[in-house]
């Protein structure tokens, strides 16, 4: 079936060109099979193309994650301990000279002390001591991570 169209060409007083063919006029809407379908291929294609991407991040994320000593230490001790200070006590520096002059001379020792900081003052005008870090707040390996930091960082 041949269709014919008019087009207007040029300006004002123009001819009018007769336009016929077979795919002049066809239908822009696709039937709903058509569109479920074409959203499938869509929805597929963003899967192919985003899962991967995210799978990606995931790795590169999770080694980025893992936590040195030194990220560790700033998680939980730098508040307390900026640049190997002490900010309640300044006979008890993370500083070789106070660690060793308080018997903390090994990496056990202060995940030791980290573990069991000993007794909370009794006086109320004393300050609090340090906060117990247990397994549950720092783990064993990352107990060890943090007091191998101290050992080489705060000579």
């Amino acid at each position: 079936m041949k269709i014919a169209a008019y087009q207007r060409s040029g300006g004002p007083g123009a001819g009018i060109n007769i336009c016929t063919s077979s795919s002049f006029h066809r239908t822009a809407l696709l039937s709903k099979g058509q569109t479920m379908r074409a959203l499938k291929r869509v929805i597929l294609f963003l899967l192919a193309v985003s899962l991967p991407l995210f799978l990606v991040s995931l790795l590169v994320k999770g080694a980025s994650a893992e936590d040195t000593g030194e990220s560790l230490f700033g998680k939980h001790c730098s508040s307390c301990h900026p640049d190997g200070d002490n900010i309640l006590n300044r006979k008890k520096t993370l500083h070789k000279a106070d660690r060793h002059a308080n018997k903390i001379l090994t990496a056990e020792d202060i995940i030791n002390k980290m573990r069991n900081p000993g007794p909370a003052p009794t006086h109320p005008q004393d300050w609090a001591g340090m906060k117990m870090f247990d397994k549950d707040k720092i783990s064993n390996e990352d107990a060890q991570k943090i007091a191998d930091y101290i050992l080489k960082t705060f000579n």
